[in-house]
């Protein structure tokens, strides 16, 4: 077994292994560890003993009795290596049912995402803790360098052993005042696996389904806000389109470019009628109006059938709620696909904090190609090919700047899923 796929199950089930230890010991920075020992001992016995039945459930076992050894090592002398020692003696060493409202993702969501950690620093360790991203790849995502977001994910870390955050679900009547900064967790957890910031696949599907499932979770927990079923349906929208994202050969295809019949209507249907279902609570929100965006772009059946004055005026509103950079960019862009390319590039010009994202290069290089000015199309799609961590990204850019270069190019629509604001 080569250790690529290895590499590809152990990150995989890491983020449920890693939340299962977190809950056992009560300390992050020991539970990654006990998780890195497990995945180095799975480098050496699954290429000889083949990969388990249960990857999770072994990489568990491994962890929990390696951190049982410290412990007992540890409680000759510290008597809360004493306590934590006994408690986990007489758990049963068999894992919870998938599924119950208590699960120890959800917990860990809610840890991530206390008040008292900087709202960078709780986005930085759900990344981290939920979706195994590594130091490089969250502090891409945020546009900083390694060691400030190390430094970050060091404090967070320290803040919650000092502060004795629990791992637990919040009681009911903290909810509301937690659920703002968990959903736009649970919405970056999906981002970053519908559009994964590095590495040499352009989709996640375990991200994309764990964000779904934390979606459901947080629809049991709080059934009448408005924004979690806003939140819920945006991405069972946006995943949907999932399988036709991609070639048969790995390369990346736009909306304009995708076999809709590839689309998950089963996904659509359920997420349109959770739409309806926010909607009908009259408590407006931005994911609730994301999710209106996601459901146009789903009843277009072609893609020159797409209501772009509809979602320009949607991402109008969406603006009064999140005035963001990452969504003035997309509202810039379908002003354009409304309006016109020389209206879209006019837009786009206001948008010098988003010189750093290749969305905006991208955006820029659609509408110069529409324009028929291949020259300034080139020089865009590479300009966002060299801003992009994510090898299906790149390749894709650079393919359309040599066919924009041979004046052959498609010309696709620059409208791309929303990125989360930092």
């Amino acid at each position: 077994m080569e250790a690529r796929v290895i590499g590809e199950v152990c990150r995989r089930e890491g983020g449920k292994v890693l939340a299962g230890l977190i809950r056992r010991f009560g300390d992050i920075g020991l539970a990654e560890d006990l998780l890195q020992d497990a995945y180095a001992r799975a480098l050496e016995r699954w290429p000889r003993d083949g990969l388990p039945d249960n990857p999770a459930g072994w990489l568990t076992t491994v962890a929990r009795n390696r951190g049982l050894d410290i412990l007992r090592r540890a409680a000759r002398t510290l008597d809360d290596s004493s306590a934590v020692l006994a408690r986990l003696e007489a758990e049963p060493p068999q894992e919870r049912q998938e599924g119950q409202l208590d699960d120890d993702r959800l917990r860990l969501i809610f840890v991530c995402c206390h008040p008292a950690l900087h709202p960078r620093a709780q986005s930085a360790l759900a990344l981290r803790t939920l979706c195994g991203l590594s130091t490089r790849e969250i502090a891409r995502a945020f546009c900083e360098s390694e060691a400030t977001t190390a430094q970050r994910l060091v404090r967070a870390k320290r803040k919650i052993a000092d502060a004795r955050i629990p791992f637990v679900i919040p009681v009911e009547s903290e909810l509301p005042g937690r659920m703002a900064i968990v959903l736009q967790v649970i919405y970056l957890v999906f981002n970053e696996g519908y559009a994964a910031t590095e590495g040499a696949r352009l989709v996640r599907l375990d991200l994309c389904k764990e964000a779904i499932r934390l979606g459901r979770l947080m629809r049991e927990l709080m059934p009448v806000d408005a924004e979690v079923r806003g939140l819920l349906a945006l991405m069972l929208l946006t995943h949907a389109r999932g399988a036709a994202r991609v070639s048969n050969v790995g390369e990346l295809l736009t909306l304009e470019q995708q076999d809709r019949s590839l689309w998950d209507q089963d996904a659509i249907r359920e997420g349109l009628a959770i739409l309806d279902e926010a909607l009908a609570l009259r408590r407006p929100g931005a994911y609730q109006i994301q999710a209106a965006i996601a459901a146009l772009h789903s009843k277009a059946a072609r893609a020159m059938d797409t209501d772009w004055p509809q979602i320009a005026a949607l991402y109008g509103a969406l603006l009064r709620h999140l005035p963001t950079p990452v969504v003035r960019m997309n509202a810039a862009v379908a002003h354009g696909m409304a309006s016109g390319p020389r209206e879209g590039l006019r837009a786009l010009e206001h948008l010098s904090d988003m010189e750093g994202s290749h969305y905006l290069h991208a955006a820029r290089a659609a509408f110069h190609l529409r324009l028929g000015d291949t020259h300034a199309a080139s020089a865009s799609y590479v300009h966002a090919a060299g801003r992009t961590g994510n090898e299906v990204e790149r390749a894709w850019l650079l393919a359309r700047a040599r066919a924009a270069q041979g004046d052959c190019a498609h010309r696709p629509a620059p409208h791309r899923a929303m990125r989360p604001a930092s």
